[in-house]
């Protein structure tokens, strides 16, 4: 049988979600997990890769056992093996050819700045002194809807075959004294939305002009864009799947 498993995290301590020779990730601490439960080795399949220091609020996972369990007893019982950093929502069975990854339709990401300092929030939001113009960030984020490929916003030397992706949502919100952008796109490449945050900001705070934004993409070079900001406060809030792969 083939399972999904629902997950979030505070990636604080861990090197991303993809197990690392000589690091802790996400992955190798689920895996760790399953294996001691269904006593069996059990490898996983995660809908992304996200960096060190990345937190998820939602990330699924498929993994593959013959071992019967109660879906209910897994989920209290995985919960009670795992760092409280590591949190399971749920475990339903898929269809044998779901793919965690591949079947995704979607994924949401959201980054928080803090526009004031709050000790409270140090570790979970980008504290950004300079002050940026809302309207500015908002005219350069409605560029990236006029384009598909963002190899601009792609991390150096990287593998992927392609660097199209569908952007089908890109906003800044203000919620009390942070500015919050949300993101959703088909895929995503490494380091995109770290990099797409940079350079929106070095808009905001008037050091790229607005109008740059389509030089800077039409370039498809990654030292024309912006820095990439800080990873603690990144958050891969969602993922989307069609109905029909859950049995």
């Amino acid at each position: 049988m083939r399972y999904f498993i629902e997950l979030s995290y505070n990636g604080s301590v861990y090197h991303g979600w993809q197990k690392q020779p000589n690091a802790i990730s996400v992955q190798e601490v689920l895996e760790k997990g399953l294996t001691t439960l269904l006593k069996e080795p059990i490898s996983t399949m995660g809908a992304g890769r996200t960096d060190a220091g990345v937190h998820a609020t939602q990330l699924y996972a498929h993994f593959n056992t013959e071992v019967q369990f109660d879906l209910d007893t897994i989920t209290y019982k995985l919960n009670a093996l795992l760092p409280k950093d590591v949190a399971i929502s749920s475990v339903f069975k898929v269809k044998e050819d779901a793919h965690a990854r591949f079947d995704a339709l979607s994924r949401t990401y959201l980054y928080r700045i803090a526009l004031s300092k709050n000790p409270f929030t140090h570790e979970q939001a980008y504290y950004l002194k300079p002050k940026l113009d809302i309207e500015k960030l908002k005219a350069a984020t409605k560029i990236l809807f006029e384009y598909k490929d963002f190899q601009c916003f792609s991390k150096s030397n990287t593998d992927v075959k392609t660097y199209y992706c569908d952007i089908m949502k890109a906003e800044w919100i203000l919620v009390e004294d942070e500015l919050r952008f949300t993101i959703k796109a088909d895929r995503f490449l490494r380091n995109m939305v770290r990099a797409i945050v940079g350079t929106l900001i070095n808009i905001g705070i008037g050091k790229v002009e607005v109008e740059e934004l389509h030089t800077i993409i039409q370039s498809k070079n990654r030292s024309e864009a912006g820095f990439s900001v800080p990873a603690h406060a990144l958050y891969l809030t969602e993922v989307a799947y069609p109905k029909t792969i859950v049995l």
